[in-house]
């Protein structure tokens, strides 16, 4: 009982001087001591809690299966997947689809279609929209990771995750969308429905390339924590979000192509930034507590 309120204490004064991670901190820092890292118990982590920053490409890397849960194995795992890469890399040089001026993320395009048998006959052929989906998702996490080979294998295996184990929840993701704004924006939704707009969103940009290059980068990797982790709903609440922080420059447009202009091309990520510190959940949702976590402090 006397732990319990030391604990409580600490946690509200923790509060108190700005320092809101640090329980959550120290909780994920047990689970990675663990010689076999619990699988399960770092998805639950990540869908209630912002990864830390330092702990952040660890996490998805054992997430995404690129390393295996046990440490032991990591350092010998990853050098498998440093010679791979490698290996793919110069095949791709003495075909001549790539060279030293590819740019980083056209290098790892190319990999991933050799990789996945879907390398184009040559380079005239044009990009096909999962290769669009690719690149965006590569640019925003180039930013995010130093290492050029492990931010390849993050890239290929988050895209492979996304087509595989969320492809039939992400077809869902505007049905479901429409159903949360009907009830947290009904005028709005109507006047959406009037400019025959639900239709014409950007899904693509927010729910197939799951915002990059629509979100800073800070709440970028927040929603990223969840969707790699195993939920892709997180995607529909940050879009509700999108759309109630811009109801009024919205409804001030009247057609379909003027919205989604706005919604592609304004320059929002400011905004953004401040709004996704509130971003929640429609009260039935049992996702408002890890929706919340997008604001929290990071250490």
């Amino acid at each position: 009982m006397a732990d319990d309120s030391q604990r409580n204490f600490r946690s509200v004064y923790y509060e108190k001087v700005g320092f809101r991670g640090v329980e959550e901190k120290k909780s994920l820092e047990i689970l990675l001591k663990d010689d076999r890292l619990d699988i399960e118990k770092l998805s639950t982590f990540s869908q209630r809690f912002p990864l830390p920053s330092m702990y952040r490409i660890l996490v998805w890397k054992v997430l995404l299966g690129i390393i295996p849960p046990h440490h032991k194995s990591h350092a010998l795992v990853m050098n498998y997947r440093k010679e791979q890469y490698w290996d793919i890399h110069h095949a791709l040089h003495v075909i001549r689809f790539i060279n030293d001026s590819t740019p980083q993320v056209d290098v790892f395009l190319r990999i991933h279609q050799l990789e996945s048998g879907k390398l184009p006959r040559n380079l005239a052929y044009p990009l096909e929209p999962e290769d669009e989906v690719f690149l965006a998702i590569a640019k925003a996490m180039e930013e995010m990771v130093e290492d050029p080979i492990e931010c390849y294998w993050l890239v290929s295996c988050f895209v492979n995750q996304l087509n595989s184990k969320h492809k039939d929840s992400l077809q869902q993701l505007p049905k479901i969308l429409e159903q949360y704004l009907n009830i947290e924006d009904s005028k709005l939704l109507m006047h959406l429905k009037a400019c025959a707009a639900m239709s014409k969103l950007p899904y693509d940009l927010w729910f197939k390339k799951c915002f990059a290059g629509c979100l800073p980068e800070s709440s970028l990797q927040r929603v990223w924590d969840k969707v790699i982790s195993g939920s892709c709903k997180i995607l529909v609440f940050v879009a509700l979000e999108i759309l109630l922080t811009f109801k009024m420059k919205i409804i001030a447009l009247t057609t379909a192509e003027k919205i989604t202009q706005f919604l592609e091309n304004e320059t929002i990520e400011a905004t953004l930034e401040c709004s996704l510190w509130r971003v929640k959940a429609p009260p039935s949702s049992s996702h408002t507590e890890y929706l919340c976590g997008l604001g929290k402090q990071e250490k």
